[in-house]
This record gives C-alpha cells, structure tokens and sequence, in this order.
C-alpha cells in the first residue's frame, strides 16, 4: 500500500512540474530550425511566425537557416535535440515527402518528431521565364509539346510540394520536359529569371513579385478557384480539370516533447495566425490554417498517404 501511495505521489509531483514547465515555458532563447537556404516562401513565413512568436510569449524565438541534403539536416538537428521546447523546426510539406525519395534519413517523420501545428496552406504558381513565347497554360502546353525534351523545369529540392505538381502536370499534359533539382527556391528563381530554366512551380508566395515586376510570368495556379493574389491568372484546371495542388508549412519539436508545452506552442501559433500576420501572408496567396494538435497529425497522416502514391507512380528518387 504505501509503495502505491509512493508511486501516486510521484506521478503527481510529475505532472505538476510539467504543469509548472508549461507555464514557464520559454525562459530562455527558443531556436527555430529551417533546413532550406533563406530567402524563399518557407523562409519568409517561419522568420514572420517566429517575430510573433517572440513578441506573444517574451523571448527570442531564433531562426537558424541549416541547408543541406533536401531538408534532412535541419531536421536531424531537431530529432536529436532535448524535447524541451527549445529547439523547433519550420518546415514546408517537403519534410514528410522527401524522405519518401531517399535510399534512407537518420530519422523517421512519425517516430522522431512531435507535430505541434499546421500554419498555412499555399496554392503554387506555374512561372515561366518571361522570353518564353507563352502567355497562358495552353500555349505552354503547346510549345513544351511541340518542343519535346528541350524545356527544363526547376524544383526547390526533390520530393517538394512544388516538385510533385511539375511530375503531375508533365503526366497530366502529357508533356516531356527535363526537370532540374535546386538547392531551395531562391537559387530557382534566379535562373528563371535569368533564363537557364523555363520553368519553375513553386508557391505563389515566392513568385509574385517577380511576375508583378515582369521579371518572369505567372500562367497558372494549382487551386482549384483562382487566387485573390493572382485574379487575372487562370487555374490549371479551368485546361487541365481536376488538377489541384497545394504546399504547407508546419511547426514541430523532437518527439517526447511535453504535452503541455505542445499545447502552448500550438495555441501562440493560433494567436498569431489571427494577428496582422493573417493579413500580409493571405495577400500573397497563402492560406492561414489554425487548427489543433489533432487536427495537424490527421492532416499529416492524410497527406503522406497521397504523397506516396505520386512518388511511387512517378518514380521520383533522389539519384
């Protein structure tokens, strides 16, 4: 009996000291892992969310870029870290499909880590370097079949959001076009720019500018209605129906991070969501997702699933 009421005690004490974590949670710098180069749409978001996040709960969330092998040394940086809540990872729905690609990780997407929220959704953009003779999806369509194994498509790193749409739209199409891996969207982008890619699919986010600025084209977008962003732009579906595409970008910790400080993270990141935040990334063609827990592990169970039947299908590996 008494070594029940030992063992009662103990389990009290330890939930009242997670309790009390939570509550004084974060005393001291938080590090915000983005595995990607600065500079794209992933980039931008995790630095807005991390602003916030510093100014809603007093301490300095700190965005440390770790670019390298498609993502996976960011987040084995976040895997192997203490489930304290002190080091997270930002990163966008190449996080869970990427290893789907690789011969192996030194990690496991629902092994290793702990989802703690969906922070937005992004339809993706079709661009095209700006001397190409196209104007909308069809012509595209047009020239790249007229032009078999001569256009080059660009993708931020293999196994993306943006690299899965282009595998789509080339079966969709029917098309033949060579598609070049980057090392993130930044370096993409300039070469569409400058004219060494044709193409690149990518959020709306990071394109926009550029295709307002006439330094490259917008033909199309993967939503299934047009974006508010984008209003003149046409979908992919209104040529190709059906076709819907989008990105998403999520917050994590290492696996056996507390419950309560998960739950804290992932009501500051609802707060945020509604903050003036909402208003300058809705703008550019994102869409805010607060949610629960819950609701993200659903969404991220969901999402591989239909993942890998796209990887499996097209074959898509990391050489």
């Amino acid at each position: 009996m008494r070594q029940l009421l030992r063992y009662g005690l103990a389990l009290c004490l330890g939930l009242a000291a997670l309790g009390a974590a939570a509550q004084t949670y974060p005393n001291r710098p938080v590090k915000v892992i983005i595995p990607f180069p600065p500079g794209g749409t992933l980039d931008q978001l995790g630095r807005a969310l991390a602003q916030k996040l510093s100014e809603q709960m007093g301490q300095p969330f700190v965005v440390e870029n770790r670019p390298g092998g498609n993502g996976t040394i960011g987040a084995d940086v976040v895997a192997r870290a203490p489930a304290d809540g002190y080091t997270l990872l930002f990163n966008a729905s190449t996080f869970v499909t990427a290893p789907m690609t690789m011969k192996s990780v030194p990690y496991g997407v629902v092994k290793d880590f702990q989802p703690v929220s969906l922070v937005a959704k992004a339809p993706l953009s079709v661009a095209i370097n700006k001397n190409l003779p196209v104007n909308d999806l069809k012509s595209l369509l047009a020239f790249a079949q007229a032009n078999p194994g001569k256009m080059t498509f660009a993708v931020g790193s293999i196994g993306s959001a943006g690299h899965l749409a282009t595998e789509m739209l080339k079966r969709a199409g029917n098309l033949d076009y060579v598609v070049v891996p980057y090392k993130g969207t930044a370096p993409a982008f300039q070469d569409l720019i400058g004219g060494q890619i044709a193409g690149f699919i990518d959020p709306i986010l990071g394109s926009l500018q550029f295709h307002k600025n006439g330094m490259l084209r917008v033909v199309a977008v993967t939503s299934n209605t047009r974006a508010p962003s984008l209003p003149e732009v046409a979908t992919v579906a209104e040529t190709l129906p059906g076709f819907e595409f989008f990105s998403w970008y999520g917050l994590w910790g290492p696996s056996r991070l507390p419950a309560d400080i998960t739950q804290r993270l992932n009501a500051e990141v609802n707060k945020a969501l509604a903050s003036d935040m909402k208003d300058r990334f809705v703008s550019q063609g994102l869409v805010m997702t607060p949610g629960s827990v819950d609701d993200f592990i659903k969404f991220q169970r969901e999402d591989m699933a239909r993942a890998q039947k796209i990887i499996t299908e097209g074959n898509i590996r990391v050489e």
